[in-house]
């Protein structure tokens, strides 16, 4: 698959998608740049919007396998990775996976469950596997978990550790759509007797495991690789932050760059990549001085106030 073919491919997937959904293609894109840059996306949104139908909707267009579970307080690692049963037949202990075993998995309210079961995705969020007393099992490829938490409601929840918000390749929000959005939502949900929504798969599991390889033929050119760095490093200069963006941040924003380039059929990475996807790749990552905590300082100001300042390369 080349990038003309895998950008068609990704037109195809989001047109199936917003034929369920109501929001804006810029946030739509965001959720597959976690699809092609092999990265894991996390909702963060008032209840209501519709973060939960979109997950489902995403992994039926791609035809990938879709698992959803529910966080509570009470939810324990085992109910997430699986854990072993023993068999009466031949009185030994054989392994149940758990819900984690599907292509997306969906963490709905991430942040309701506590540190330990969270903690239990780490491992397979980095490295595509889960370990369950001596036994690691590899999980199916591909492999994304969308994750979903509100940003109200806060009593009763975890915050997720910075360790674990740092494996999100990106950070979305889907916001209320415009008076003519909310509208057409209206509209079909007139014209049909289900409640929710249903998406016809447009690609295959195969099909996704080779549009996954595209960006890896992407360009990028010397000047673009230290143009990222710099943003990064950036980040950790900023007054407000305490604590900047990692390596592995700055990794992300190269590999989300290249998943950008293959959304817009391009061969190569652009200024405008980097730029397009620092916001919802690097914000969510700062850590705020306790200052700039008390005076609620929004992270995403924080990447602005650092593309405005760092010189942009001419790339021809």
């Amino acid at each position: 698959m080349d990038v003309g073919e895998a950008a068609e491919a990704c037109e195809d997937v989001l047109a199936a998608v917003e034929s369920a959904i109501v929001a804006d293609r810029g946030f739509l894109e965001r959720v597959l740049l976690g699809v092609l840059a092999r990265g894991h996306v996390l909702l963060e949104d008032v209840p209501g919007t519709g973060k939960t139908l979109t997950a489902r909707s995403v992994a039926r267009a791609l035809g990938l396998s879709f698992s959803r579970v529910q966080f509570t307080p009470d939810l324990l690692p085992a109910d997430v990775t699986g854990s072993h049963i023993f068999d009466e037949g031949d009185r030994s202990f054989e392994f149940s996976p758990g819900p984690i075993f599907a292509n997306v998995v969906l963490a709905d309210e991430i942040n309701r469950a506590p540190p330990k079961t969270q903690a239990a995705l780490l491992e397979a969020m980095e490295e595509r596997q889960v370990t369950v007393g001596d036994e690691t099992h590899a999980l199916p490829e591909p492999f994304l978990v969308i994750a979903t938490q509100n940003s109200v409601e806060m009593e009763g929840t975890f915050p997720l550790p910075e360790a674990q918000v740092d494996r999100f390749l990106v950070k979305a929000a889907i916001g209320y759509p415009d008076e003519a959005g909310e509208v057409e939502l209206l509209r079909r949900r007139a014209d049909r007797e289900r409640r929710s929504p249903t998406v016809e798969a447009v690609l295959s599991g195969e099909t996704v495991r080779a549009l996954r390889t595209v960006p890896e033929t992407v360009r990028v050119e010397d000047d673009l690789l230290s143009y990222a760095v710099a943003i990064a490093r950036a980040t950790r200069e900023d007054a407000d932050a305490a604590v900047g963006v990692s390596p592995r941040g700055t990794q992300r924003l190269f590999e989300a760059s290249r998943a950008r380039a293959v959304l817009s059929g391009r061969g190569f990475v652009t200024p405008e990549d980097l730029k397009g996807v620092a916001r919802p790749v690097l914000a969510h990552r700062l850590v705020l001085t306790p200052d700039a905590a008390v005076e609620n300082v929004d992270k995403r100001a924080i990447v602005e106030s650092v593309l405005e300042s760092v010189p942009v390369p001419t790339v021809e």
